[in-house]
């Protein structure tokens, strides 16, 4: 070949390579491009606290959800770490101190197991870092607390997600559908019953009982613990009661509790009653809601959802009505860890009863609640 054309070639060439470069840039980058948003890296997930015993379901939760990745766990207490390094891969890092842990793991959203009295502290700090925030119910120890919550949350731009996943099972869905829906008629009457025998006859962890029984780092007994349920329900079902009044026990007086183990909760609507009944004293567990209209009754447990109509008669009538076939449950909806993950992935909004908003006004029921058994008076809300 000539030196000429040689020349010839090797210009031909130098024009043609930027247009070679940029179409191997793009077809490298198509892959990544037609892969969908969930396909992306699995969303980190820290756990800060594991001295409330929920927070044993929820590292199970954490393990099976396909687009969630367990990288950190903040605690103090070296047997509670040793036991759950027993249950979570040998990847996750474990930290004495959770600020130390959320700026070096880096989560993207934490799940806080703790006494209620360290919600609005924890939240705080993932609030600067702009890390998405569960925590276990109640929302904190006091309105004051959970308003600040949502207000640094809000700010921050994360989700803020309160896990009441007990009542938020197929049945009470099915019932807020069917309340919704105007199947019974104006609601008149809710009946909540929520509780257990006890923390300490159940057998809970000696890291539980030690903030559980405390006045202040849990904000009550059964009322903080059980009366939450049903205050959290009654807004989902009915809305914002006018006036709340209680009353508050210490039936089992051999243990010396510093908190009640029995508590009665009236609210007033214009229309309507709710009898909430939080209690460490049933003599088995008790998770349920009734919700009554002038066309019939839904009563639902954990599993299951019973109908009666004002209409039915008869002898072999049953006592709470017909079973009914409850609402399909998602993948997402299945848990409250999966439910979390879709809603950072996807920017859903935290849905009620689980969001912020609805959790302010369950501790505003209950601080009026604790006022009302403290001063015998009925309180009115504003």
């Amino acid at each position: 070949m000539s030196r000429m054309n040689v020349r010839r070639s090797l210009r031909r060439l130098l024009t043609i390579l930027p247009a070679l470069t940029l179409l191997t840039l793009a077809m490298t980058a198509i892959p990544a491009a037609a892969h969908p948003a969930q396909d992306a890296a699995k969303t980190r997930i820290a756990v800060v606290g594991l001295d409330h015993d929920h927070v044993w379901g929820l590292l199970k939760d954490i393990s099976k959800e396909p687009l969630a990745e367990l990288v950190a766990i903040a605690d103090p207490d070296p047997s509670l770490v040793d036991k759950a390094k027993k249950q979570v891969p040998e990847s996750v890092k474990f930290y004495s101190d959770y600020v130390q842990m959320l700026d070096q793991a880096k989560p993207e959203a934490v799940i806080v197991a703790t006494s209620n009295d360290r919600h609005l502290e924890i939240l705080r700090e993932c609030a600067k870092r702009h890390i998405h925030y569960s925590t276990e119910k109640p929302m904190a120890t006091s309105a004051a607390e959970a308003k600040e919550m949502e207000r640094l949350a809000d700010a921050a731009g994360i989700k803020l997600m309160v896990n009441y996943w007990n009542a938020w099972v197929a049945p009470t869905h099915t019932i807020f559908h069917k309340v919704s829906a105007g199947e019974l008629g104006p609601v008149q009457k809710i009946i909540v019953q929520y509780g257990h025998r006890g923390p300490k006859e159940i057998g809970i962890s000696k890291q539980f009982a030690s903030w559980l029984y405390d006045p202040k780092k849990n904000g009550g007994g059964a009322i903080m613990d059980f009366g939450c349920y049903g205050a959290e329900l009654s807004l989902w079902l009915k809305g914002r009661p006018t006036r709340v009044f209680a009353t508050t026990r210490k039936l089992k007086t051999e243990q010396h509790n510093e908190v009640d183990d029995d508590a009665t909760i009236v609210l007033e609507y214009p229309d309507a009653t709710a009898i909430l009944q939080a209690s460490w004293d049933w003599p088995y567990t008790k998770e349920q809601v009734e919700v009554f209209g002038p066309k019939g009754s839904l009563l639902a447990g954990h599993d299951n959802l019973l109908f009666r109509s004002s209409e039915a008669h008869g002898p072999n009538l049953a006592l709470n009505g017909d079973a009914v076939t409850l609402d399909p449950v998602s993948r997402e909806t299945s848990n409250p860890i999966s439910y979390l993950v879709d809603c950072i992935r996807n920017n859903k909004p935290v849905e009620n009863p689980l969001a912020a908003k609805l959790n302010v006004q369950v501790m505003e029921i209950l601080d009026a609640a604790r006022e009302s058994a403290r001063t015998g008076r009925a309180v009115e809300l504003h």
